[in-house]
């Protein structure tokens, strides 16, 4: 297993989140539910920073090199100076922020809360609190490519904004899959997105709302084993597009990573299982590595904790596996 390696100091805690920089691929933030947002080095594995909140944090999110963004159980949105540790507080939400995302282009931050409303916020104005948009549901997931997000909520509802004009959603849509949704993730082309449900399926949906473009939309079952014939099927934590390759990683409870090509509908290949359930990974921005976030996700609840291993962070270097195959 020489091509990965694990991060010294990992959190003690289940992981929420892995991001990395989105200029620097050395750079990742890990939030966790042990209080803290960790900013490591992944090339000298050194933690170059490590900062307590007052609950789980359950988001994060890089603003430029040097400044991240955090938001858990605490309801606050905060910035994090990684340079300093230094912590500057912006707001807060009615109940948890589930959902943090930069805006690098409006240099807005956006936020998701299970308190039926997404957040703007600038950063750098003397009331950082721009603008609130309420929801129907609570926010699970948020993603966002180029001026297009994405909110994923409970009743497997889906609300599709473009950032510039948020006054009210582009597109409403119903999930394709039929269980709650797990994971979300935008293509890197900007075309569409996946979702995850817990329900081991994958669904691949497409932004443009032409019926020629939804015909393409599908789903497929994954993070499935059967075991002395009994099916066991595991929910999908995770979703990450390759930022060159638009092929996507997903990750699930099975403790299994598969690489997928979405066009040609096939897995180019699944990574030898980890030792316990993946909450969480992200590709670098120059897709030379994959984040694997490993922790309990209480699939199993407070029996399953009794025996959980402590959470690991291990750092993969990929290879040919993530370019789309010539047809």
């Amino acid at each position: 297993m020489s091509d990965q390696i694990e991060l010294s100091s990992p959190p003690f805690d289940s992981v929420s989140q892995v991001r990395f920089s989105p200029t620097n691929p050395d750079h990742l933030l890990v939030s966790a539910w042990d209080t803290t947002v960790r900013f490591y080095d992944v090339a000298t594995n050194e933690q170059k920073a490590k900062i307590d909140h007052r609950a789980a944090v359950l988001a994060c999110s890089f603003g430029d090199a040097t400044h991240a963004y955090s938001g858990g159980l605490d309801n606050g949105i905060r910035e994090l100076d990684l340079s300093t540790e230094k912590v500057t507080y912006l707001g807060q939400h009615g109940n948890a922020v589930s959902a943090v995302n930069y805006a690098r282009e409006q240099n807005a931050l956006i936020s998701g809360s299970w308190d039926l409303s997404l957040k703007l916020w600038d950063p750098r104005a003397s009331t950082a609190d721009v603008s609130t948009h309420v929801l129907p549901e609570r926010v699970y997931h948020m993603d966002l490519v180029n001026n297009t997000l994405v909110v994923s909520m409970a009743s497997r509802l889906f609300h599709i904004y473009d950032i510039r004009k948020m006054s009210e959603p582009a597109q409403t849509r119903e999930s394709s899959l039929k269980f709650m949704t797990r994971s979300l993730a935008c293509m890197t082309d900007g075309k569409g997105y996946a979702i995850g449900s817990v329900e081991g399926r994958i669904g691949v949906e497409y932004f443009d709302p032409s019926p020629e473009v939804q015909d393409q939309k599908y789903a497929f079952k994954c993070h499935r084993q059967t075991i002395e014939d009994v099916d066991h099927v595991w929910p999908v934590n995770s979703l990450a597009f390759h930022p060159l390759h638009n092929t996507f990683a997903s990750a699930g409870s099975d403790g299994t990573v598969s690489i997928w090509d979405h066009k040609l509908k096939k897995r180019l290949r699944q990574y030898p299982k980890y030792s316990g359930p993946i909450a969480s990974v992200a590709f670098s921005c120059d897709g030379s590595r994959l984040a694997v976030g490993v922790s309990y996700t209480w699939d199993d609840g407070e029996e399953g904790a009794k025996t959980a291993e402590r959470p690991a962070i291990w750092i993969k270097k990929t290879g040919d596996e993530v370019k789309p195959r010539q047809v």
